[in-house]
């Protein structure tokens, strides 16, 4: 494993400091002969190490979040004595992974309510993975070692004194599609810095000023050149602003310019 190589790629702090944590997890795994594992990792973050795993051609792991399309996953290394558990389906997630639900009595929240009162708990966010809000409640999916800890403290914020708050199996973890919200913006090409600039809302000056700040990310990876091309089906994040879907790219108006249909991402 050539780590020079791997870090004259990666500039940022923070993503050194994620790779290392990778890379440490990795020769762990090769001394002990045991499982390690990331903590939950956002989209952008697990690009990032799944193109250091390709690198570095290390294949004995696999990518989990507690539900299928998770939007935060661990990654998990295993050492070769343990290909058949993960090939044949056969690991146990419940034994690195939880699920707390939270049945509330009447009172209906939003995702931020519910990550907020974990972080007031003074949980680190990358210990929780996605919160699957559902009418009446949510299904939290946190590490294994917090499930104690949250079932006995949850209740002591005042938001939740009346609730129900129980450990569930990951298999009977709410099942709900991710919601979109609709919308159309006009643009003279799909150059990136165009598309930043209708989804920002702002100048094209502006929006290059976003691309140079490395806030811009396709299908999870940075993107700073301004003349990039978009296409159909491109997943863009722009920091501090959303995470949108690009639809349909044919539709034009009279004058030429291209009419694309968004889904961002609520």
């Amino acid at each position: 494993m050539d780590k020079a190589k791997i870090f004259e790629k990666y500039k940022k702090d923070e993503d050194r400091l994620l790779i290392s944590k990778l890379l440490d997890k990795v020769s762990l795994v090769d001394k002990t002969n045991k499982i390690q594992y990331t903590d939950f990792l956002s989209p952008i973050e697990l690009q990032v190490l799944k193109d250091v795993l390709k690198i570095s051609k290390i294949n004995n792991y696999e990518i989990f979040g507690g539900l299928e399309n998770a939007q935060r996953n661990m990654i998990i290394i295993y050492p070769e004595k343990m290909e058949d558990l993960f090939e044949n389906d056969s690991f146990d997630y419940n034994s690195i992974c939880a699920c707390i639900r939270i049945i509330n009595d009447k009172e209906q929240y939003d995702h931020k309510v519910y990550l907020g009162g974990l972080i007031k708990l003074g949980i680190k966010r990358e210990k929780i993975g996605d919160i699957v809000v559902f009418d009446n409640g949510a299904d939290i999916i946190v590490t294994r070692e917090l499930r104690k800890f949250l079932l006995t403290n949850l209740s002591e914020l005042t938001r939740f004194q009346k609730s129900k708050i129980e450990g569930i199996d990951l298999s009977e973890i709410t099942i709900k599609e991710q919601e979109y919200k609709e919308m159309k913006i006009i643009v003279s090409s799909l150059r990136l810095d165009n598309i930043v600039s209708e989804l920002a809302r702002t100048s094209r000056s502006k929006s290059n000023e976003i691309l140079k700040q490395e806030r811009v990310f396709i299908n999870y990876k940075n993107e700073n050149k301004p003349t990039k091309m978009v296409n159909n089906g491109d997943i863009i994040t722009i920091r501090g602003i959303g995470k949108f879907v690009i639809g349909n790219t044919d539709e034009q108006t009279r004058s030429g310019k291209t009419i694309i249909l968004i889904k961002k991402f609520v």
